[in-house]
């Protein structure tokens, strides 16, 4: 053999050349008619109707439609009404979903320290099923048993108690209306939070316990050094993508609310729904300034959390 080293050289690269796009279209014809529905229907249901954004600048009133600019916006701004509805939004919505998720976790561990597995699938269920039903139907039988005549539940025990004297109207009490308002929803709600955590606290490794146990951590030990650990990347995502959807909020007060609580129960689109629907003559300009106004915010919320998210989890929401 010979001392000299043979040089291998590389491979020629072999160009594949694309077919031109014509050719490329008339041969994935059929795929392009399969997809041609779902393109129609996207079009139709969700950007064909952004173009009405343009009346927001409009006043709009029945068959009167002129050119107003940014009026409808300086009137949106000046209103107290308005700014109510703003605040409330945001309060009912960030410590419905704060209470909730505090709820969830808190039941997600508990379930998952207990130990008789018929009791912890008894309860999952019992928690569980509130979340299949609609708000109009937990509405329904919320006013039923909060009601101020003898029919009310709640009324009827407590004065059978002696606890009070006169029936309490709690559905249109101010001072009343939103703790039974985050409490209906941590009802309804909190079922299906817990099983995303308890799914969380299911893929914990047994051995982590193990070893805490014979290192000899306490129960209390145990779930503050590797229970809460496990569950805080999982909170925290839960947080960031619900925190993105804070205005969207609208079935849950709109069945329970009522004229006398507006100060304290009126949200953005309940709002919208008043200006629109239970106006004489409403202004349809005015209405989606308001609309248009509160997607502004909603998406400058969904780029905050996901930046927020990419810097939590190493990746975004959208």
């Amino acid at each position: 053999m010979s001392g000299k080293s043979k040089t291998i050289e590389p491979a020629p690269t072999v160009q594949v050349r694309k077919k031109p796009l014509k050719v490329r279209i008339r041969h994935s014809m059929g795929f392009y008619f399969m997809a041609l529905p779902v393109i129609i229907f996207v079009v139709l249901i969700y950007y064909w109707p952004m173009l009405g954004i343009r009346y927001a600048f409009f006043s709009y009133k029945l068959r009167s439609i002129h050119w107003v600019g940014l009026e409808n916006f300086r009137m949106m701004f000046s209103q107290k009404e308005f700014w109510q509805a703003f605040i409330n939004t945001l309060w009912l919505s960030t410590f419905k979903l704060v209470l909730n998720t505090f709820a969830a976790v808190v039941i997600a561990i508990f379930l998952n320290e207990a130990i008789n597995l018929i009791f912890k699938k008894v309860i999952q269920t019992v928690i569980y099923l509130p979340h299949f039903m609609s708000y109009a139907v937990v509405a329904a039988i919320f006013s039923l048993f909060l009601s101020p005549s003898s029919t009310g539940f709640v009324n009827e025990t407590l004065k059978s108690w002696g606890w009070i004297s006169q029936s309490i109207d709690f559905l249109h009490e101010k001072s009343m209306w939103q703790p039974i308002f985050f409490a209906i929803n941590l009802w309804k709600e909190v079922g299906w939070g817990t099983v995303i955590f308890f799914a969380t606290l299911s893929g914990i490794n047994p051995e982590l316990y193990e070893a805490a146990k014979i290192d000899g951590a306490t129960r209390l030990q145990r779930m503050r050094y590797v229970t809460f650990p496990a569950l805080s990347s999982t909170i925290i995502i839960v947080l960031i993508l619900n925190l993105a959807k804070v205005l969207n909020m609208f079935e849950p007060v709109f069945v329970l609310y009522n004229s006398r609580v507006y100060d304290v129960s009126d949200v953005i689109s309940t709002f919208i729904y008043r200006k629109t629907f239970l106006q004489p003559i409403p202004d349809y300009g005015y209405t989606t300034a308001v609309g248009l106004f509160k997607s502004v915010v909603g998406g400058a919320l969904m780029l905050g959390c996901n930046a927020l998210s990419k810097k939590v989890r190493g990746r975004g929401i959208i």
